[in-house]
């Protein structure tokens, strides 16, 4: 339960902050998140993941549909990707959960430390 709530609190965290804040205030909603909800490094790192990918992953989807991929089509061109706007909001999905989770394990660690 503590998993679940800490994924939906860090993905609605991550899209409120940026709409007030800097773009990477979802980094800091994410540590906030893990240190609110104590979790084990590795499921706060995973929810933290999750969490921030896949809402980056459909926000992208979302408003890549709506202007029918024009952007991101000619962004993937100029990247190595050979077009493929699917792959470009991969990358910019997977990286965004990846400094989400990294975040967020940062605050697992702080709350609990390292215990041997």
């Amino acid at each position: 339960m503590k998993f679940i709530t800490a994924l939906l609190l860090t993905a609605l965290l991550g899209f409120a902050a940026p709409l007030y804040f800097a773009w990477w205030s979802f980094a800091i909603t994410s540590l906030v998140v893990a240190l609110a909800i104590h979790q084990k490094p590795l499921r706060a790192f995973i929810a933290g993941f999750l969490g921030v990918f896949l809402l980056w992953a459909l926000h992208a989807m979302f408003l890549d549909n709506a202007n029918d991929h024009l952007l991101s089509g000619k962004v993937a061109l100029i990247l190595p990707l050979n077009g493929s706007y699917g792959l470009l909001i991969f990358i910019t999905a997977f990286l965004g959960g990846l400094v989400s989770a990294f975040a967020a394990l940062t605050g697992s660690f702080a709350r609990g430390g390292i215990k041997h």
